[in-house]
């Protein structure tokens, strides 16, 4: 079933919804377009378009398969970061325990191209998603499902949307970051609270406790580590306590895009307990990385001899204008491109099929479909090059994207990911 939903993207007809894409290839299916292996660069694709490296891109999956197995950690990564299902597929070829999500409908697209295990990092309190939900756990005996619960009374709401429900639903208790930090329970008492009102509830099954360090207020390497200690000495009260007995293993999850070095690190202290323990990372901006957040804070900055991370996106825009010789203008801007966070950054120019340095070229500012460049003396720019844009923070790169290139070092486009956002 998993398979022949993949096939169908493969089916899919080229036409007016995809950006960037050779205006001859409108009425092929994808397939078909991927079997000519066009050229991003001499075959008709129109800018803007946004290319994912294939050679990098197979090296960030297969450099956390080998971080996770190294360190001995199961891997569910954030599939928010792209909602693509060929992606999460390749995840789970590199190793991936199942894919991490957000939201109902995420679930469902996982669920549509057979993802057997999902981590909702969320608490669900939604009465309609919960009776979906209860019906995909009673069809699929193989599907397995957890997500947060933060508060009494949405476990409260839980089981009643859940009353009846063929198999029960695992949670983890979440526990916050800290003071002002985004949800989870903030004290231990109150996790005790939550876990007492899970215990009393029919339709759910306390599994674990998890979290995201992420939002540590005033994040350093200490702030951090000390709060995962904190989240595994819950897991070890709790234990002691027997409120895992329905279970027969504990989920301790934690683990952002950040400070996964940290998780790997505390983790790996994690004591013996009553029942073996999942050890489950979350992080997910890696499939991509970027030139820009992620860059900055990728923990193999701290750890450089487990590897790095490359950026796989590049967004191509035209010059359409050149109004002086100190500013340019590029056919790309907000609906193209994240700025959520960081701006854009002119990374290499193409001109007659020769790619040099972006040299005194900067992004200043977006408008919604042009980018602003300031340029120095030394930059060479003239309307029709070709400006390949590094991007900063994943998450808002793939969502203004349906489909999306894969593109080796030469440009052949050998694929292409199809995102739901």
């Amino acid at each position: 079933m998993a398979a022949e939903a993949l096939a169908r993207l493969a089916e899919e007809r080229v036409d007016h919804r995809f950006k960037g894409l050779p205006p001859d290839a409108m009425g092929l299916t994808v397939g078909e377009l991927a079997a000519e292996r066009r050229n991003l660069f001499t075959d008709g694709f129109a800018t803007p378009v946004l290319a994912l490296s294939a050679e990098r891109l197979a090296h960030n999956l297969r450099l956390m398969e080998t971080y996770a197995e190294r360190h001995g950690l199961a891997f569910a990564p954030h599939g928010k970061t792209s909602m693509a299902p060929q992606l999460f597929r390749r995840q789970v070829e590199h190793g991936a325990w199942g894919i991490t999500l957000a939201v109902p409908h995420q679930v469902w697209v996982a669920r549509e191209f057979g993802i057997r295990r999902v981590f909702l990092a969320n608490e669900l309190v939604d009465a309609a998603a919960l009776r979906r939900l209860a019906a995909e756990l009673a069809a699929d005996p193989e599907f397995r499902f957890v997500c947060y619960v933060d508060s009494v009374r949405g476990v409260e709401l839980m089981n009643a949307a859940l009353k009846g429900a063929a198999r029960p639903v695992d949670v983890v208790v979440e526990l916050a970051a800290g003071e002002g930090a985004r949800t989870g329970v903030r004290t231990e008492a109150e996790c005790a609270a939550v876990a007492d009102a899970v215990a009393a509830a029919r339709a759910l099954r306390l599994v674990g406790v998890a979290g995201y360090e992420g939002e540590v207020p005033r994040a350093t390497p200490e702030r951090v580590h000390a709060w995962l200690r904190r989240l595994v000495a819950l897991a070890e009260d709790f234990d002691r306590a027997g409120r895992f007995a329905d279970t027969d293993e504990i989920v301790v999850s934690a683990g952002g895009s950040a400070w996964f070095d940290a998780v790997a690190d505390v983790f790996a202290r994690i004591p013996e307990l009553s029942l073996p323990v999942l050890k489950l990372l979350r992080s997910g901006a890696y499939v991509s990385h970027d030139d820009g957040h992620y860059r900055k804070l990728t923990p193999f900055n701290r750890v450089p001899a487990e590897g790095a991370l490359e950026p796989a996106f590049r967004l191509w825009t035209q010059v359409v204008s050149r109004p002086s010789a100190e500013q340019a203008f590029v056919n790309a801007g907000k609906r193209d491109a994240a700025y959520d966070i960081d701006l854009p950054l002119a990374q290499v120019v193409r001109r007659d099929g020769v790619e040099r340095p972006a040299a005194g070229i900067e992004v200043t500012a977006l408008s919604d479909q042009h980018a602003w460049l300031r340029t120095a003396p030394e930059a060479d720019l003239e309307v029709g090059d070709w400006v390949g844009l590094g991007l900063s923070h994943p998450c808002t790169s793939f969502d203004k994207w349906p489909l999306i290139p894969v593109a080796e070092a030469d440009g052949t486009v050998v694929d292409y990911i199809r995102t739901f956002f």
